[in-house]
């Protein structure tokens, strides 16, 4: 299920660029928005700076959510995470990413082209699209580490 006209920041650093194209096609294909922003090849390059163009596109709200992608999810999540108002993570499984939107309100997803798989990844992906965060007791939660 596709969630009418999501908009997804799209970045990756070089261990994550083969994962990065294969997700924006899957992406694209299935109606979601998508705007990358790099990298455009496997040459290496300086996470950080992926990071925090697609951290600022949610900020800024020209994106719904930011996917980063690395070769394990770790170092994106590490430095999207110091930027104010990003809560990223990095679930392994469905189950998490589900859960990360539902409880914490993540907006922005890692993962990592080394340790997951394509069609695990994509799984990760929809399940954290399409869960809806709960609010109530769980805002308060998270406006004491906001």
């Amino acid at each position: 299920m596709v969630k009418k006209d999501l908009k997804i920041a799209l970045g990756s650093d070089h261990g994550g660029f083969r994962l990065k194209e294969k997700i924006e096609a899957y992406l694209t294909a299935r109606g979601y928005l998508v705007a990358d922003f790099g990298t455009n090849s496997a040459e290496s390059v300086d996470y950080p700076v992926y990071a925090k163009k697609v951290c600022a596109e949610v900020l800024e709200k020209r994106a719904d959510f930011g996917i980063l992608v690395c070769g394990t999810g770790l170092g994106m999540a590490i430095c999207a995470n110091k930027i104010k108002g990003i809560r990223a993570v990095t679930p392994e499984n469905t189950f998490s990413a589900k859960m990360s939107r539902a409880h914490n309100n993540a907006n922005v997803l890692t993962l990592g082209e080394r340790v997951l798989g394509s069609e695990l990844a994509f799984e990760i992906i929809e399940a954290f699209l399409n869960a809806d965060y709960e609010g109530e007791r769980h805002q308060r939660r998270i406006d004491m580490f906001e």
